[in-house]
């Protein structure tokens, strides 16, 4: 029987302190030399992209080519296999062409000067100048275009009065056989 307050013990021995638990695997441990002197390196496998098909201008060969029903249009894109252009510049492994920047060009330097004689304030007077005599020159135009101008509908009828009909006497074939008593 077990002891009070204990478990019960296994009838197995425990191998002795040199013996390792798990898979033994071999330490390739040689420290920063080792790891600096073999990279552990992944060469890169050659990526074809295959590009997309270019329908639109399959279709628009097609309707040249006189195609007007689908199954026309679908023999000439089995037989015509045309593909959209690789317009990417840079890709993984490609090579940037010569004097070729990136981002939004910096803008030009103010000249200093400029600012220390107010050179930007003035333009823009002048700017303001040039714009009022301008609208004053349109107001005038506008002023003896007036003068000029017509009324609205109803001025226009009373002076020009539209002309007055004519009572036609003329009577259709079927009316004139009418029995009418006297």
């Amino acid at each position: 029987q077990p002891e009070l307050g204990k478990p019960t013990r296994n009838c197995y021995s425990l191998p002795g302190p040199d013996f390792t638990y798990g898979m033994y695997l071999e330490k390739r441990d040689g420290g920063v030399a080792e790891a600096i002197g073999h990279w552990d390196t992944v060469k890169a496998k050659p990526h074809i992209r295959v590009m997309p098909r270019d329908f639109v201008t399959m279709g628009r060969m097609a309707v040249g080519e006189g195609c007007s029903t689908a199954r026309e249009f679908a023999l000439y894109y089995k037989f015509k296999d045309i593909r959209c252009k690789d317009e990417g510049i840079l890709r993984y492994g490609c090579k940037i062409p010569p004097g070729m920047t990136f981002g939004r060009p910096a803008r030009p330097s103010t000249p200093f000067f400029d600012i220390m004689q107010h050179r930007y304030k003035e333009l823009w007077m002048e700017s303001q100048r040039a714009r009022t005599v301008v609208q004053h020159v349109e107001k005038k135009k506008v002023g003896i275009l007036q003068h000029d101008v017509r009324g609205n509908r109803t001025t226009f009828l009373r002076t020009h009065p539209p002309p007055a009909k004519e009572e036609s006497f003329w009577h259709p074939q079927r009316f004139e056989k009418v029995w009418t008593p006297h």
